[in-house]
Protein backbone atom coordinates (compact mmCIF):
# COMPACT_ATOMS: atom_id res chain seq x y z
CA UNK A 1 0.00 0.00 0.00
CA UNK A 2 2.83 2.45 0.85
CA UNK A 3 4.34 1.94 -2.68
CA UNK A 4 1.02 2.64 -4.16
CA UNK A 5 0.94 6.15 -2.80
CA UNK A 6 4.36 6.69 -3.34
CA UNK A 7 4.48 5.78 -6.71
CA UNK A 8 0.70 7.29 -7.07
CA UNK A 9 2.67 10.89 -5.42
CA UNK A 10 5.08 11.11 -8.16
CA UNK A 11 2.97 10.33 -11.20
CA UNK A 12 2.23 14.01 -12.90
CA UNK A 13 0.15 13.00 -15.95
CA UNK A 14 -3.06 14.79 -14.60
CA UNK A 15 -1.07 18.02 -13.56
CA UNK A 16 -1.01 19.07 -17.43
CA UNK A 17 -4.69 18.79 -17.52
CA UNK A 18 -5.51 20.95 -14.32
CA UNK A 19 -2.76 23.74 -15.58
CA UNK A 20 -4.89 23.70 -18.75
CA UNK A 21 -8.48 24.17 -16.79
CA UNK A 22 -7.10 26.63 -14.48
CA UNK A 23 -5.50 28.85 -17.51
CA UNK A 24 -9.42 28.33 -19.58
CA UNK A 25 -10.63 30.22 -16.35
CA UNK A 26 -8.66 32.89 -16.34
CA UNK A 27 -9.44 33.43 -19.27
CA UNK A 28 -13.27 32.84 -19.21
CA UNK A 29 -12.81 35.26 -16.18
CA UNK A 30 -11.53 38.06 -18.29
CA UNK A 31 -13.57 37.87 -21.21
CA UNK A 32 -16.78 38.13 -18.88
CA UNK A 33 -15.01 41.45 -17.25
CA UNK A 34 -14.37 42.57 -20.83
CA UNK A 35 -17.81 41.96 -21.84
CA UNK A 36 -19.47 43.48 -18.61
CA UNK A 37 -16.85 46.92 -19.41
CA UNK A 38 -18.13 46.93 -23.06
CA UNK A 39 -21.52 46.69 -22.51
CA UNK A 40 -22.95 49.75 -21.75
CA UNK A 41 -25.59 51.25 -23.42
CA UNK A 42 -25.34 54.77 -23.08
CA UNK A 43 -23.69 56.96 -25.58
CA UNK A 44 -20.93 57.83 -23.48
CA UNK A 45 -19.74 54.70 -22.00
CA UNK A 46 -18.89 51.20 -23.53
CA UNK A 47 -18.66 49.89 -27.30
CA UNK A 48 -20.93 52.09 -28.21
CA UNK A 49 -19.61 55.32 -26.66
CA UNK A 50 -15.98 53.75 -27.82
CA UNK A 51 -17.12 53.48 -31.38
CA UNK A 52 -18.93 57.12 -31.22
CA UNK A 53 -15.30 59.04 -30.39
CA UNK A 54 -13.83 57.00 -32.94
CA UNK A 55 -16.38 58.14 -35.04
CA UNK A 56 -15.80 62.01 -33.85
CA UNK A 57 -12.30 62.00 -33.85
CA UNK A 58 -11.75 60.58 -37.33
CA UNK A 59 -14.81 62.98 -39.03
CA UNK A 60 -12.80 65.70 -37.24
CA UNK A 61 -9.24 65.45 -38.25
CA UNK A 62 -10.68 64.58 -41.79
CA UNK A 63 -12.30 68.32 -41.85
CA UNK A 64 -8.72 69.43 -41.22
Amino acid sequence: MLRFIRSLSRDERGVSSLEYAVLGGIVVIALGLVGTYLSGTSSTTGLTGLFNTLLGSVTTNMAK
